[in-house]
């Protein structure tokens, strides 16, 4: 399959929303009270398909990586939230797509090609879920899949310290310090084969942890 390109950035309403949230609330957030560092911004792409893929402990990463890659990073999101009236528009003009939790695999590769073909960068968690410890112990296929059908680079991108922004029993973000390191761009797998698909996906996993051992 190859991509067609219909635009080679984010539209321009989503891009602007993409900043102001940025900048009036996650930025600073990120700076001031997690006392964030941030390393290896030259890797990313500023235009053109792209799959960000991360660990993933806290649901604060959606936001928090999306604000360190200066470009919007578009998620898969309930289906349901797209039925609520103003959140569905926001959500949407922020780069969220709706995935059927009963066929979620296809529709969200779909979605994500749909995304990926609008000039976004799309982002994926590896795990398919939070994971105590930002560890990735059973990779699903999905990125590779998708990278492989468009040949879009996967990115991989490690968030250390998340997990202790809302520990169980907090009912408030606690100033937990965070880091996130960016590697170098993966190519995609050069078919859909499982053998290709699970060679980068495994790819992709020993370049996070590797930056996640990085540590602080």
């Amino acid at each position: 399959m190859t991509l067609t390109l219909n635009r080679r950035r984010e539209p321009l309403t989503s891009l602007a929303l993409y900043h102001l949230f940025k900048w009036s609330a996650v930025a600073p957030a990120l700076r001031f009270y997690f006392r964030g560092r941030v390393h290896g911004l030259d890797q990313v792409p500023q235009a053109g398909p792209l799959i960000v893929v991360a660990n993933h402990a806290s649901d604060f990463d959606p936001p928090l990586l999306s604000a360190c890659m200066r470009r919007p990073v578009s998620y898969m999101a309930k289906e349901e939230l797209f039925r609520v009236p103003v959140l569905s528009q926001a959500i949407r003009l922020y780069g969220a797509y709706p995935v059927k939790r009963a066929a979620a695999d296809r529709s969200a590769i779909r979605a994500a090609i749909h995304q990926l073909q609008q000039g976004w960068a799309v982002g994926i968690f590896l795990s398919g879920t939070r994971t105590p410890d930002g560890r990735i112990p059973n990779p699903k296929l999905g990125a590779a899949m998708i990278a492989a059908k468009v040949q879009a680079p996967l990115l991989p991108v490690s968030l250390w310290g998340t997990q202790h922004i809302l520990p169980r029993g907090s009912r408030f973000p606690q100033p937990a310090p965070i880091t996130v390191r960016i590697g170098a761009a993966i190519a995609p797998p050069p078919s859909s084969s499982r053998v290709h698909l699970e060679a980068t996906t495994q790819q992709c996993v020993d370049a996070i942890h590797a930056l996640h051992d990085l540590g602080r």
